[in-house]
C-alpha cells in the first residue's frame, strides 16, 4: 500500500468511526412515537406480554425490557418507578429478557434497557431504545395522561 492510500485509510476510518458513534448516541434514549392505527387492540402490546388489566397502570404503564447482565438496567429501573410515582395512576413494569428470546423477538430488543409506554388500553405509544432521557418520558407520560406531574 503506498503512503497516500494508508493517509486516506488511516484519516477515513476514525472519521467515518466517529460520525456512527455520534448519530448512535444522538438516537439512544430518545423517545420515539410508535405509529398506532384505529384498528390498534391491547392484543398487539398489553396481552403479547402476558399482561391483564391489574398489571396495567390506570393512565399509562412503562414497560422496561432488561437482562441479568444489563449494567445500566438497575438504575434505569430505580429512575422509571421514580417517574412513575410522580404521575398519578402510571405504572412500572420490569420485564427480564434473559430467559424470554420470545419476547425480545416479538417487540425487536435489540438493546437493553428498551422502555415501552403504554396508554391505559394496553397500546403501544412510544418506544425507547438505550437509558430513557427522563425529561422527554414526562413529557410524553403528561400527553397521554393529560395532567402534570405530581411533585413529591
Amino acid at each position: 500500500m503506498d503512503w497516500q492510500a494508508a493517509l486516506i485509510v488511516g484519516l477515513g476510518l476514525p472519521a467515518i468511526a466517529t460520525v456512527v458513534g455520534l448519530v448512535w448516541r444522538a438516537r439512544t434514549g430518545r423517545v420515539r412515537a410508535t405509529k398506532t392505527d384505529a384498528a390498534a387492540t391491547r392484543s398487539s402490546s398489553a396481552a403479547a406480554l402476558g399482561l391483564d388489566d391489574a398489571d396495567l397502570g390506570a393512565a399509562a404503564t412503562l414497560v422496561q425490557f432488561s437482562t441479568e447482565f444489563c449494567s445500566r438496567c438497575p438504575s434505569t429501573a430505580r429512575q422509571l418507578t421514580a417517574v412513575a410515582d410522580g404521575y398519578e395512576g402510571v405504572r412500572h413494569i420490569e420485564i427480564d429478557l434473559t430467559h424470554r428470546a420470545d419476547l425480545a423477538d416479538r417487540f425487536h430488543v435489540r438493546q437493553t434497557p428498551t422502555t415501552l409506554i403504554l396508554r391505559a388500553d394496553g397500546t403501544t405509544t412510544a418506544r425507547i431504545g438505550g437509558v430513557p432521557r427522563l425529561a422527554a418520558v414526562r413529557t410524553h407520560l403528561e400527553t397521554i395522561t393529560r395532567s402534570p406531574h405530581v411533585a413529591s
